[in-house]
């Protein structure tokens, strides 16, 4: 037994060297020598010793999240009532950019009136002498004494306005003020030896692309639910006005969402939910909340005054392009390019030309339209101040006092009618353009352009009427060739084209044609 215990012993001795031997040649013929290398470490991170949740913030702020239910104005019904209800969008034209987005609180949308699928077949619905339509959205508490913010989309065309605390009590609201050119409102509950938990307005300027964001609401009018995302990106412009400036986050809100807030982790609001991106009709995480700092002071406004008090400048402005400044000889693409309205505005009385390219208000840089537009929006009307103006290679500074947005008639202006063109047109070689005097003498007028120039690429049409080139009025094609000859002359690579269409004035950068 022992001689058995010994070679087993030389055995296993053996088994080893032989191992040894094999990993060595391992080694040594080269088979794991990136063993060797020295690599810098994986990113790694380290979990919270607790599980991550938001709840803690959803119960805190809860409370001040209503939803608001809005009884509208009686209308007529027809033989299918509750199928007749028109989206709100419907009476947009088909190029409208919002078109293809969609608002909450449409008192016609599955949900407003209760769960999808809760009305009967088309035809089905008993007849009705008449109908108050019922919207519902959401809101929040941003004073203890009752105030609240919703969308003006959700109160608008209502009388009577109701809302319903998260422990499911109601109050009745009435309107304190609207602004639609942000889609705000306020509300105010009035009710006796009542304090409302309320909500402040956090510093969305902090707020960076993929924060988390908690937004509460009452999503088809299910009452108070609770969704989270990160935001998705900021300075969206949809479309929806000239104050564009969004909010895209993902957390998932649907219709009824409208007039809710979207919170940090701080449980400040840092957005008010007003559209989704829809083409399904339902949530897609794309989403928009109007930011905190832009609902702060007109929501303050509203409470104060009942409505928003805004300069305005009067001049319709434009991107800056590449073209564009080349043409007027601006280094950068920073400013907006003015063209003038027919009627007076304070700009055109207080020297502003069409052509011009505002660069600065009161000495800060003015990147684009706008920023041009949002930032007149925040002087008082009467409030004058300097607008620093590029005009003809130098710069130039002028005190305009600003006149009040509010009293504008905002009725679109009625499309014009394209000038007819006599009967010899001559032809601007080298541009693709086929040009006539106007018949009031006013400008030249273009009756064809050649679809493979830069100028149709650029879109200038048929009808077009060149008013200037490079700021120099021009009443024929003689004209708009020594326009071009001068800018030629001057080193110029491009020319700019002022060009009206019935009342719409817009710039067109076009190259130096060479021989």
């Amino acid at each position: 037994m022992p001689d058995v215990i010994q070679k087993s012993k030389r055995n296993r001795i053996l088994v080893a060297a032989l191992a040894a031997g094999v990993a060595g040649s391992a080694f040594a013929g080269g088979v794991m020598t990136n063993m060797t290398e020295s690599l810098a470490a994986p990113v790694t991170v380290t979990s919270p010793v607790q599980s991550f949740g938001f709840a803690d913030v959803v119960e805190k702020v809860s409370p001040a999240v209503v939803s608001v239910r809005v009884k509208e104005k009686m209308v007529a019904a027809t033989a299918d009532d509750g199928q007749d209800q028109a989206n709100p969008f419907d009476t947009l034209p088909e190029d409208h950019p919002l078109r293809r987005f969609f608002e909450f609180g449409n008192p016609g949308a599955p949900g407003a009136e209760g769960l999808p699928g809760q009305r009967g077949p088309r035809g089905m619905q008993p007849r009705r002498e008449n109908r108050q339509a019922t919207a519902q959205g959401s809101g929040f508490f941003v004073s203890e004494d009752g105030y609240l913010v919703t969308n003006n989309h959700v109160v608008d065309g209502g009388e009577n306005f109701t809302v319903v605390m998260d422990d499911g009590k109601e109050y009745d609201a009435k309107l304190i003020g609207t602004d639609k050119r942000t889609d705000l409102a306020v509300l105010k509950v009035d009710a006796e030896n009542q304090k409302f938990t309320y909500v402040e307005f956090g510093d969305d300027t902090s707020v960076r692309t993929g924060d988390w964001v908690v937004a509460v609401g009452n999503p088809f009018g299910l009452g108070g639910s609770v969704t989270a995302g990160i935001v998705s990106a900021r300075g969206r412009d949809i479309g929806a006005g000239p104050y564009d400036d969004f909010l895209q986050i993902d957390a998932a809100v649907n219709r009824g969402n409208s007039g809710g807030p979207a919170f940090n982790l701080e449980g400040k609001v840092i957005g008010v939910n007003t559209a989704i991106f829809s083409p399904s009709g339902g949530n897609v995480g794309i989403a928009f909340a109007i930011p905190a700092s832009t609902a702060k002071n007109v929501v303050q406004s509203l409470r104060d005054k009942g409505n928003v008090q805004r300069g305005w400048l009067g001049v319709q402005i434009a991107p800056v392009t590449e073209g564009i400044s080349e043409a007027v000889g601006l280094a950068g693409s920073d400013g907006a390019i003015v063209t003038l309205p027919e009627t007076s505005t304070p700009a055109s009385e207080a020297g502003i030309l069409t052509g011009d390219v505002i660069t600065a208000v009161n000495g800060e840089t003015i990147p684009g339209p706008k920023e041009l537009a949002r930032k007149v929006a925040e002087f008082a009307p009467g409030t004058s101040i300097d607008v620093t103006v590029w005009r003809d290679n130098a710069a130039k500074t002028i005190s305009v006092k600003l006149g009040n947005l509010n009293s504008l008639d905002e009725a679109a202006s009625a499309d014009g009618t394209a000038p007819t063109a006599p009967v010899d047109p001559s032809s601007l070689s080298g541009y693709g353009l086929t040009l006539t005097p106007s018949e009031d003498g006013s400008g030249v007028v273009v009756t064809e352009v050649d679809p493979s120039s830069p100028a149709s690429e650029k879109g200038v049409q048929a009808g077009d009427v060149i008013v200037s080139v490079n700021g120099k009025s021009v009443k024929s094609q003689a004209d708009v060739r020594k326009a071009l000859g001068d800018a030629d002359k001057s080193g110029r690579k491009a020319a700019l084209f002022q060009l009206k269409n019935g009342d719409q004035n817009r710039f067109v950068a076009l190259p130096i044609a060479k021989g």
